[in-house]
């Protein structure tokens, strides 16, 4: 299956200093704490969402602790912030599609600072569902081969064994393509054989990627996703630009 952008939804996690990290896991945490109070339950085998957060979390090296005292929380009601989920679309330079993912208490200080971020960088906030119509939302997983130690039939075998839709080598990992309701399933039975780096829903553009040539393209693009990848609201921003 072409499509999947080769890490560039995962570099931050597997080579992460400690503060990117720790914005990662508060990031996790707030996910986890919706699909809890959405879900109505803090029990992964009765709430779908929750299941799935937790296998990002646990593929993003989240300690158990950390997992156990998010859902705790949330079934506890401690967290009184109520949160709600916005997609903003848009594009960057060059007619780059762009998808941001924002979980927010303030809708208008969010919305206010993604327009933002579009127009310094060349791009512009477009309306709803102006680009993810071009886009099919899977379960991604990642599984490391950063030791060129495993072998891929092997691999493939045990993911489609696991339930998965498709399997793609890329050097020094293998992607695992599953329904977005299987994503927590497949990821959990793979988990126990293999390192993974990334277990999550991602929306993959359905036409290949856009290649930017223009250096001050390409640097516009490059500090646009790191302006949506730094602020707290942002959850996921999905592209189709080939870095």
């Amino acid at each position: 299956m072409s499509g999947h952008s080769k890490w560039h939804n995962i570099q931050k996690t597997k080579g992460a200093a400690d503060a990117k990290r720790a914005q990662a896991f508060t990031k996790i945490a707030r996910e986890m704490i919706v699909a809890v109070k959405e879900g109505g339950s803090g029990d992964p085998n009765n709430n779908s969402r929750l299941a799935t957060v937790i296998a990002k979390a646990k593929a993003a090296n989240m300690p158990n602790d950390n997992i156990k005292r998010t859902i705790e929380k949330a079934i506890g009601g401690s967290d009184t912030t109520n949160y709600e989920s916005v997609t903003y679309e848009g594009y960057g330079p060059c007619g780059v599609a762009v998808i941001v993912e924002a979980m927010t208490d303030n809708r208008n200080r969010t919305a206010s600072e993604v327009r933002h971020y579009f127009d310094k960088y060349g791009g512009n906030l477009g309306a709803s569902n102006c680009v993810s119509w071009s886009f099919n939302r899977k379960g991604v997983i990642v599984i490391d081969n950063e030791d060129m130690e495993l072998e891929e039939d092997e691999v493939m075998m045990d993911a489609l064994d696991a339930g998965a839709d498709d399997f793609e080598a890329e050097g020094e990992v293998f992607t695992v393509y599953t329904l977005p309701e299987d994503v927590a399933t497949v990821a959990e039975k793979l988990g126990g054989k293999y390192k993974l780096l990334s277990a999550q829903e991602e929306m993959l553009p359905q036409n290949g990627y856009i290649t930017l040539t223009n250096e001050d393209d390409i640097k516009n693009m490059r500090k646009m996703l790191d302006m949506f990848e730094d602020n707290d609201d942002v959850q996921n921003v999905w592209h189709n630009w080939e870095e």
